[in-house]
Order: C-alpha cells, then sequence, then structure tokens
C-alpha cells in the first residue's frame, strides 16, 4: 500500500513539473539604455506559455505598456511587487494597452501570452 501510494505521489509531481515547464516561456530583465525612459523588447510565445519581463520602479512613477502582434492575438498582465495584478492590467482582462501609477517600489513582472495559438510580439514599455 505505502508503494503504491509512493508511486502516485511520485506520478502526480511529475506531471505538475511537466505542467509547470509547459507555462514558462523566457524570463527577461527590462534595462532602460542610458538616458532612456523607453524599451523596446520583441519576442514570440507559443500557445499555453507566457514570457515573463522583470522591472524594477519606484512607487509613484508612471508605467505605459503597449503590445502588438502579428497575429493580434499578444495580451499581457502586470503584477506588482507582491504579486498583485495592477488595475486595469489583470490576467483575465486581455490587456493590449495599460498607463497608470505603480504603488510601490520593487520589481515588477508583465506576462505576456497569447490569446490564441502562438503569438510574434513587440512589447514597449516606459517609465516616467
Amino acid at each position: 500500500m505505502k508503494r503504491a501510494l509512493l508511486a502516485v505521489l511520485v506520478i502526480t509531481v511529475s506531471v505538475l513539473t511537466v505542467a509547470d515547464a509547459a507555462q514558462s516561456g523566457k524570463v527577461q530583465r527590462i534595462r532602460f539604455a542610458r538616458g532612456r525612459t523607453t524599451a523596446v523588447l520583441k519576442g514570440a510565445v507559443i500557445r499555453a506559455t507566457r514570457d515573463r519581463y522583470i522591472l524594477g520602479a519606484s512607487g509613484g512613477q508612471t508605467m505605459i505598456v503597449h503590445i502588438t502582434s502579428l497575429e493580434k492575438n499578444a495580451v499581457f498582465r502586470i503584477a506588482d511587487p507582491s504579486g498583485t495584478d495592477l488595475p486595469g492590467a489583470e490576467e483575465e482582462s486581455d490587456t493590449m494597452d495599460f498607463e497608470g501609477p505603480l504603488p510601490r517600489s520593487g520589481d515588477y513582472s508583465i506576462w505576456v501570452s497569447p490569446t490564441r495559438g502562438n503569438a510574434t510580439y513587440t512589447l514597449e514599455v516606459t517609465i516616467r
């Protein structure tokens, strides 16, 4: 009985690990060129994955994000340093444009994903 339970546990952990890997695309830190406040990033994301961009910013600054895609199916969500989605850039909102003040200092995550199929995208991020 213990061996059967152990086997089920091992299989469950393996399946969850594979599912987690399938959800992950690339992870990249956004760095602005000297004297610039905007970064333009190009990428491609396949179905069932999402790319993550990490950006350090200060509370009170304004973040502006815009995404375009050849297939017109790339969207993003933005999470603050605590992992809470920013209002107007929540996961369920299929956001393509965002502008708003940042509530706190720290690393923000911008998650890019396709709404259907695969997506080739250009992400523009500005901090003021």
